[in-house]
């Protein structure tokens, strides 16, 4: 199940590099929230967080290379 959805509709990066980016930056802000003490090790350093590629539809859908489809979030 995407995790991000912007105006109803799961993101989609152009690039592998692009979504790694993001990634990195979520990343990065849960290991300061641990280093400021918001919050505890284990949270901020665990991430289920990966990039997949996908065909976008013209509704604005995403589809999986297996044919799982997602589209505007109710």
């Amino acid at each position: 199940m995407p995790a991000c959805y912007e105006s109803d509709y799961p993101v989609v990066f152009a690039t592998e590099r692009e979504a790694q980016r993001e990634i990195a930056d979520h990343q990065l802000i849960r290991i300061q929230q641990f280093l400021d003490g918001e919050r505890d090790f284990d949270d901020a350093i665990t991430t289920d967080e990966y990039v997949l590629p996908v065909s976008v539809w013209p509704d604005g859908s995403i589809a999986t290379e297996w044919g799982r489809r997602y589209g505007k979030q109710e």
